[in-house]
């Protein structure tokens, strides 16, 4: 065995997998800003399609380019479930539930969803729940909860926007767990391109709202659209692909509550939002509980550990 001496290929894979993590994570805390833009001027339906179609025109592009087929038959399901959930439902259901509860409530609601990819991850991929990992993602969500209560208090509270929240957690969860089986046989550029045209589908209803809105919106709200559609779905969502293939499902989902301590950072710099100190300190926790999930025990130095693939078998079974 070689233990003693981990190939170069496998830190590449891990560093690049992380990296792509890293990418996605950034990203996607810029898309809060651009929401609070662009909402000022569409519905959440209008913005939803609008942002999607932008996605999948990108996407579709990068495909032409690459020259990529279309994608196996058995990756189709999975495809077809995440789109449904994750790009279509979710992207709804998170605008409207923004526009009924404060930020606080919405990040407090919306946080549940990596603790639920890591209980659904577990129970339908078999994916492992190591110590650290739920150690770490304890401290990242008291984080959340932190960040949210300091956030709490600007805004109104409805009981349709937190159900709408925890919907769009939901669908959140399903769509990864749903997505991870799907690139065991099709490519991370593949699963996002045709997962983005799916939610594109799911989302036409909202194309007159779009079309009415867009007529009468600031260029800048429309801009803030399509950036949402280029950067936070088609670059974010493909990076997110390609680490998702790379690592199990649970430890993707902690990644992401690097997001709210973004998110603050993020506000203060571009909205001029100073933070407070109770603000802050969610944010570091938020940090300080990616880095514990993501970290590996003395014993755990073995390279094929590294990339952390899914322990479920890699080709075959419900793909």
């Amino acid at each position: 065995m070689m233990n003693d001496s981990p190939p170069r290929p496998a830190r590449r894979a891990e560093l690049l997998a992380a990296g792509a993590a890293a990418v996605t994570v950034v990203l996607w805390a810029s898309a809060f800003v651009s929401i609070r833009s662009a909402g000022g001027a569409y519905s959440p339906g209008a913005l939803a399609l609008g942002r999607l179609l932008a996605g999948a025109l990108t996407l579709g592009v990068i495909c032409l380019l690459r020259r990529e087929t279309w994608p196996p038959r058995s990756a189709w399901r999975g495809i077809a479930v995440s789109g449904v959930l994750w790009f279509g439902f979710y992207m709804v259901a998170l605008n409207w539930g923004e526009q009924q509860v404060d930020a606080g409530t919405a990040a407090l609601v919306v946080n549940t969803g990596p603790i639920l990819i890591a209980l659904l991850g577990s129970r339908l991929l078999g994916d492992p729940m190591p110590p650290r990992l739920l150690a770490g993602m304890a401290v990242s969500f008291a984080g959340a909860v932190t960040v949210g209560l300091s956030m709490s208090g600007d805004g109104g509270s409805s009981v349709l926007g937190v159900v709408l929240c925890l919907l769009a957690a939901i669908a959140y969860a399903g769509g990864v767990v749903a997505q991870k089986p799907a690139l065991g046989t099709a490519s991370p550029l593949q699963v996002t391109t045709f997962g983005c045209l799916v939610g594109a589908v799911v989302c036409l209803p909202f194309a007159g709202q779009l079309v009415q809105e867009a007529a009468r919106a600031p260029a800048s709200a429309t801009l803030n659209m399509v950036y949402l559609g280029v950067f936070p779905t088609a670059l974010a969502f493909t990076t997110w692909a390609y680490a998702l293939s790379r690592t199990t499902a649970s430890r993707m989902g902690a990644t992401t509550y690097a997001a709210p301590a973004l998110v603050v950072l993020m506000s203060w710099l571009f909205l001029g939002e100073v933070p407070g100190l109770l603000t802050l300190a969610g944010g570091v926790l938020c940090l300080a509980g990616v880095a514990v999930s993501r970290s590996r025990s003395a014993r755990a130095k073995d390279p094929g550990a590294a990339v952390e693939p899914s322990p479920e078998p890699t080709r075959g079974s419900a793909r």
